[in-house]
């Protein structure tokens, strides 16, 4: 069982992160990870409410709308779920951490419509987890966007520094720097498969 949790985090973490590998959750990925603070911030924002998402979330497929053959409801609700998080959230970040609220500024409610959290949420049911494999999975995933966050932020960093051609400021260089990125990660492939064989 324990093996079979390590390789559910270090698969969500490195061989299928959402960011880098499945291009879920890319907006505040552009958005937020100009400097590294927002983008810790950011990070630990979206871990948090995947947490909270998926504790929330497969409890109401399994025990509710599986029962009541009402599946087909699942996206409906499970966005209503994550908007009411990402809420409460927003509401603890601004009377406890104002000044990670103030540098997060629009991205914050934009958690909301991050299909990142909805993914995994969708995804766990869908893989057939049971709850700790879930919440495993979910942690997972929240530290691999976190990591991809906080690893792009050095990168663009790195091209605000670089003398790079003038067509190729901005937005080009960033997602040209994003796809480099997300190549490195399809590194991981089978690494995972092969620690624990």
């Amino acid at each position: 069982m324990f093996k079979t949790l390590i390789v559910i985090l270090l698969s969500a973490v490195l061989v299928n992160n959402y960011v880098l590998r499945q291009f879920l959750g890319i907006c505040p990925f552009l958005g937020v990870s100009k400097k590294l603070n927002q983008a810790v911030g950011m990070g630990v924002a979206v871990t948090f409410v995947m947490l909270l998402a998926t504790a929330v979330t497969w409890p109401i497929q399994n025990f509710v709308l599986n029962n009541l053959n009402l599946g087909y409801l699942q996206t409906i609700v499970f966005i209503l779920v994550i908007a009411s998080l990402v809420q409460f959230v927003e509401i603890f970040l601004k009377k406890f951490i104002p000044a990670l609220h103030k540098s997060l500024g629009v991205y914050l409610p934009l958690i909301t419509t991050n299909c990142a959290v909805l993914g995994v949420t969708i995804n766990n049911i869908k893989d057939g987890f049971n709850f700790l494999e879930s919440m495993v999975s979910a942690l997972g995933c929240g530290l691999g966007f976190m990591l991809a966050m906080v690893l792009f932020s050095g990168v663009r960093s790195r091209i605000d520094e670089s003398d790079i051609p003038e067509h190729f400021k901005g937005l080009p260089a960033t997602l040209i720097a994003a796809s480099f990125v997300s190549l490195a990660f399809f590194g991981f492939e089978g690494i995972v498969e092969n620690l624990f064989k």
